[in-house]
């Protein structure tokens, strides 16, 4: 049997990151029976469903690189088989005619919960008689229930799990407007796409009952079932916006790197062993319905900086330089005016942990910074500031290969063996005057990308701000 699984997200919002775990591990499990995945788009809320939302989520799909082998699949597209299905029951007897008005309704719900019911549908017109009624008078489709015996699966995360048939009313499984329902839609849809593994929230158990009863009244193969807990927030509470990113793009743009955002969401609620980072093809290997939890994940953003800041230092340059142009085309940084981009994240991945990071801080690699930082100046620039940058400037005109990091580093080094001074007092000012910000990579490296006339260029400039300002501070 070739194992098939499904991420079925409604486009009613952004694809959040509990949805983005339940589509890595539906994933996982089909590339490690090497079997497949499909996408399918359940847009059978006509309201609340946007092309906005739908385009979001398949977005978030390929930068994730949760990359599907059918689909996307659309529920709307795909009314008349259901339809089709439900005449067949109506014909067998399996679902009937429901003439019910809300009114109705209300008032049953009403009366059951006086008698401390569970509000559900009384069954009113499981046997009446259709002909009864106008052929102009609005009604529902519903689906025949048992309504004896129990209907349990063995949950392939939470062992087995059982139901009483009576608990269970008879679904509604097409509205009066002539749209099929969503639980009536899922089980079309598995059954013609040939789903053998359903991997899911958990808050869709209650609908297992339901679904497993229609399958069997098809005469369809039921799934295995694997229902995935919640993530909260580092709170223990639902996770929510207030615990920050929660829609798997906003990650992008905060920085992280797609790889850093799948391996944080694996480890949530699945593990091999005490193993921390794991490539892609280890996930592949390793992965398994039995090492998911019960119990909920809490999500830690301090943790997904650290990874995403292991992965930054790890993984090929180019590949991090790929995600970070992203950044800097957002920044509205013109890269076409400096060093190569996998030059820039060799130099910065030490220090920063995103991406979005690494470009705010790399601007001056790129374009003329227009202060410098204050409190930095305010620290470094001295009385004897610009003699330490006019010694500097002359030994680094001698310097005759630019690439030469380490003769870059010799020449304002050995001013300060000149002068008798500490190496702050030379190298900082010599920093600010390169960059414009008390914090780089090393200045040989930093001088090396920023380039030799746009080095120097900047260096005179700032031995003439602060000739001209009288004002700095005496030399400790």
């Amino acid at each position: 049997m070739e194992i098939k699984t499904r991420f079925a997200p409604s486009p009613t919002g952004y694809l959040h990151v509990g949805g983005a775990r339940t589509a890595l591990y539906s994933w996982l499990y089909a590339r490690h029976n090497n079997g497949k995945f499909v996408l399918r788009i359940e847009d059978t809320d006509r309201e609340r469903s946007t092309q906005p939302a739908i385009d979001a989520i398949i977005e978030s799909m390929k930068w994730t690189g949760l990359n599907w082998d059918e689909g996307p699949y659309y529920q709307t597209k795909r009314f008349d088989r259901y339809n089709q299905v439900i005449d067949e029951l109506l014909e067998k007897g399996l679902a009937y005619k429901c003439y019910c008005t809300k009114e109705r309704m209300d008032e049953v719900r009403e009366e059951q919960q006086r008698q401390g019911l569970k509000p559900r549908y009384d069954g009113h017109c499981r046997d009446e008689d259709p002909s009864k009624h106008s052929p102009d008078e609005p009604y529902c489709i519903r689906f025949k229930n048992p309504t004896s015996g129990k209907v349990g699966f063995e949950d392939q995360i939470r062992g087995y799990i059982e139901f009483d048939n009576a608990e269970l009313d008879d679904l509604v499984i097409r509205r009066t407007d002539g749209t099929p329902t969503y639980n009536f839609c899922v089980v079309i849809d598995d059954w013609d796409m040939g789903i053998t593994h359903v991997i899911r929230g958990e808050d869709h158990i209650n609908n297992t009952p339901r679904q497993i009863n229609i399958y069997k009244a098809l005469g369809a193969p039921v799934p295995v079932f694997a229902h995935v807990s919640m993530i909260l927030g580092d709170d223990g509470t639902k996770l929510s916006k207030r615990h920050g990113a929660v829609s798997v793009m906003q990650y992008r743009d905060d920085g992280y790197l797609p790889e850093a955002l799948i391996n944080y969401l694996v480890r949530l609620g699945w593990g091999h062993g005490n193993q921390e980072i794991f490539t892609m093809e280890e996930m592949i290997e390793y992965f398994s319905l039995e090492g998911i939890s019960k119990s909920a994940s809490a999500f830690n953003t301090e943790k997904l900086l650290w990874v995403n800041s292991q992965y930054m230092k790890s993984l090929p340059p180019e590949r991090v330089a790929e995600e970070l142009q992203w950044h800097m085309d957002n920044q509205k940084i013109d890269v076409s005016n400096g060093p190569a981009l996998t030059d820039l994240v060799i130099a910065q991945r030490e220090r920063c942990k995103t991406l979005k990071e690494m470009a705010e801080v790399s601007r001056y690699f790129y374009e003329e910074y227009s202060e410098y930082e204050p409190k930095a100046a305010k620290k470094w620039f001295k009385s004897n500031s610009a003699e330490a940058l006019e010694r500097s400037l002359a030994n680094l005109k001698n310097v005759s290969d630019w690439n030469d990091i380490e003769s870059l580093e010799t020449a304002f080094k050995s001013v300060a063996e000149d002068m008798q001074v500490g190496l702050g007092k030379v190298g900082m000012p010599l920093r600010l005057a390169v960059t414009g910000c008390g914090v780089s990579p090393e200045m040989g490296i930093t001088m090396k990308l920023v380039g030799r006339e746009r080095s120097i260029a900047r260096i005179e400039k700032t031995i003439a701000y602060l000739k001209a300002n009288a004002s700095a501070e005496p030399a400790a």
